[in-house]
Order: C-alpha cells, then sequence, then structure tokens
C-alpha cells in the first residue's frame, strides 16, 4: 500500500479506517489508487484483527471521481487491460461491514466506492452524483446497478441520466445515505459506529452482510432459504449462548469469549 495514496490507522480494537489520499486532486481515483484500494481491501479482509473498516477521504471530497487524465486518450483496449472488474470485485468481496465516512464530494467513481459500503454517514456538506453522462459516458463501476437497487429505477435514472449532483439531505431521503451529521462530526461517528460493529457478534454480523447482498442477486424464496439456513447455523456459536443469557440476565453480553 502507498502511504502517498492511502493511509491505513487502526483507531481502536477491530477497527481499520482506510483514507484515500490524493488531496490536490480531491482524491480522485487513478489507476494506482484503485489498486492499492483493491490491496488494502484484500489485507483486511484476510487479517482476522480487522472487524470493521471504515472508508474516509478529506473534508473538500471523499472522491470526486475517476482521474480523468488518465481517460483522456484511453481506448477499449487500454480500459479493459486495466481490470476494473478484479479492482472494484475486492471491496466488493469483503466480508466484514465497511462504513463509508463521506464529507464533500462522493461523485462519479466516488460515488461508486461509498455504494460499495454498508453503511454510508454523510456530512451536511456532502455532494452525490453520477456525472459521467456530461462527459460522454457512462458508470463503469457498478452504479446502474448499486445505485437502481439502492434507491429504485425512477430516481437512479434521475442521477444517472442528467448527472446532476444531490446533496446530503436529499441523498438521506433517496436512500443513497444511512444517516447525515454535522460536517465536522463524520469520521467520529463513523469509528464510533465501527466500534460498535467490532465489539459484536462477529459471525452474526457477517452472516446478516451476506444474506443481505446475496439476497439482493436472488429470487424472494431463495433468498429466503439463505437467511434461514444462516440463522440456523448461528446456533452454533458462543456468541449465540452469551447474547440470549445476557439478556435474560439483564447484562451486557461478552461477545466472542472462548
Amino acid at each position: 500500500m502507498s502511504d502517498d495514496l492511502l493511509l491505513l490507522q487502526r483507531p481502536s480494537p477491530g477497527v481499520a479506517l482506510l483514507r484515500l489520499h490524493r488531496p490536490t486532486v480531491l482524491n480522485a481515483l487513478n489507476l494506482a489508487l484503485r489498486r492499492a484500494l483493491a490491496a488494502a481491501f484484500e489485507s483486511l479482509e484476510a487479517d482476522e484483527s480487522v472487524q470493521a473498516i471504515v472508508l474516509a477521504g478529506g473534508e473538500r471530497a471523499f472522491c470526486a471521481g475517476a482521474d480523468l487524465h488518465e481517460y483522456v486518450d484511453a481506448t477499449p483496449p487500454d480500459i479493459i487491460g486495466r481490470h476494473m472488474d478484479r479492482l472494484w470485485g475486492a471491496i466488493a468481496r469483503c466480508r466484514k461491514p465497511v462504513i463509508a465516512a463521506v464529507r464533500g464530494h462522493a461523485l462519479g467513481g466516488g460515488c461508486e466506492l461509498a455504494l460499495h459500503a454498508d453503511l454510508i454517514v454523510a456530512g451536511q456538506g456532502a455532494r452525490f452524483g453520477q456525472p459521467e453522462v456530461l462527459i460522454g459516458l457512462m458508470p463503469g463501476g457498478g452504479a446502474t446497478q448499486r445505485l437502481t437497487r439502492a434507491v429504485g429505477k425512477f430516481r437512479a435514472m434521475r442521477l444517472l441520466l442528467l448527472g446532476e449532483p444531490i446533496g446530503a439531505a436529499e441523498a438521506l431521503a433517496l436512500g443513497l445515505a444511512s444517516e447525515v451529521v454535522p460536517d465536522d462530526e463524520v469520521e467520529s461517528h463513523a469509528l464510533a459506529l465501527a466500534a460498535r460493529l467490532a465489539a459484536g457478534p462477529q459471525q452474526a454480523v457477517r452472516f446478516i452482510k451476506e444474506a443481505v447482498i446475496e439476497g439482493m442477486n436472488l429470487p424472494l424464496e431463495q433468498g429466503l432459504q439463505f437467511e434461514r439456513k444462516s440463522f440456523q447455523l448461528l446456533f452454533a456459536t458462543g456468541d449465540k449462548t452469551e447474547g440470549i443469557r445476557a439478556r435474560l440476565e439483564k447484562r451486557s453480553p461478552r461477545f466472542g469469549q472462548p
């Protein structure tokens, strides 16, 4: 991982903070940063000490989109050769909960990056959008699919076809954000959520994420079957027993104990 492009911190037990770090170009995604993100997610996925991941940018921008300097003269073979599907896939495959802490611009690839998260904490000044159509392109990182699943066909079409950004309040109303907080509280709030997730019953957390993601690609009955099997398997975990006993005894649970 290049410290010039992506910074990794461990702010609390079980929590990893990944920060995009190209401030002079509003964290625009060039190929090197995309590769650093993919490598970081693969590493954090394999790291058993990490239970939750917060993805953040800077004060002015979470991520302003693709670095257009790498696109202006690119040809189809150039783009195919970059294997973007593998780079995005490393993030999409992460089984651990991911929280996007969005301040400022989250546009184009930046909005798509946020859409890969499980929770989006947006600052009041955040702006979301898919402006690719304004330069004769379309999203290539999943927005036509993930955005549509998040907000519905007609709302997604407006964002995709017109390319106009929306503010945090509208993003929340559309279902494009989990919650909106003051700009100066975005990261602290996201980290607090991550700490709660890291202290929770890990197998249940991962099964919930897996059931939601898998269910989005399955017919309802198959999705329900997937959920039932995961629910049944959780009865083999110590966290289930601890959680129920703690509730009956009116105390806080101590998950993850041997």
